[in-house]
């Protein structure tokens, strides 16, 4: 089967690798914290921040007690870097 040339398509591609390598999660739980964890990583990944320092920073602020960090990027940078692809009505 031909890599999908859809962008919501090669998103989910991702998961759907996931699911089907490890049988997916039995537990509600184990569903919820991969939906939090993929959804995380292709957040950071769209934004060109790194997955682990993130991550780092989380459990460092968490263990501090102190503000935990945001996946809504502080800078305001345009998420789409070709704006000849932006369609106007």
């Amino acid at each position: 089967m031909p890599y999908p040339n859809n962008s919501a398509e090669r998103a989910l591609r991702p998961a759907v690798i996931w699911r089907n390598l490890s049988f997916g999660s039995r537990a509600q739980s184990g569903s919820e914290f991969v939906t939090r964890m993929l959804t995380g990583n292709h957040s950071l990944k769209l934004q060109g921040r790194s997955i682990l320092d993130f991550l780092t920073q989380s459990c460092l602020a968490a263990r501090l007690r102190m503000q935990h960090h945001s996946l809504i990027p502080t800078v305001h940078q345009p998420l789409i870097h070709n704006p000849r692809h932006l369609i106007f009505l």
